[in-house]
């Protein structure tokens, strides 16, 4: 349907340590609200088989597109620090008002987390 699309999730538990989940979710409604999407994608991971306990627990509450379909992927490894303003998707918009579209890839993090690493962006190893 039109109005359906592929999307995946980059779950950041840790951007020191690049440690990340990609999890795909199959027919999203791009005319839902960023709440209304970040909702489901918490209610889901709390119980997907497979995903380590911390990356289910984890207190996510920010998305930012990374990647959309036949675009240029970023060089970064978890996700650019870039463009904060038009690719952090903001509450009351819908996915689609948002930018996101068929097989476009977010990343679903903590806003403290990406601010501290943003504002000394180290990897640790």
């Amino acid at each position: 349907m039109a109005g359906e699309a592929v999307v995946t999730v980059r779950l950041v538990r840790s951007f020191e340590h690049r440690n990340f989940k990609p999890v795909v979710f199959h027919g999203v409604s791009l005319d839902q609200t960023v709440q209304d999407f970040i909702k489901l994608v918490r209610d889901d991971i709390a119980t997907r088989p497979g995903l380590p306990p911390p990356f289910r627990k984890y207190a996510y509450d920010t998305m930012k597109i990374i990647h959309q379909a036949h675009g240029a992927k970023t060089n970064e490894l978890v996700m650019s620090l870039d463009d904060d303003d038009k690719l952090i998707l903001q509450d009351g918009q819908t996915l689609r008002t948002a930018g996101v579209a068929n097989e476009t890839e977010v990343a679903f993090f903590r806003k403290e987390d990406y601010g501290l690493y943003k504002a000394n962006p180290k990897t640790a190893w």
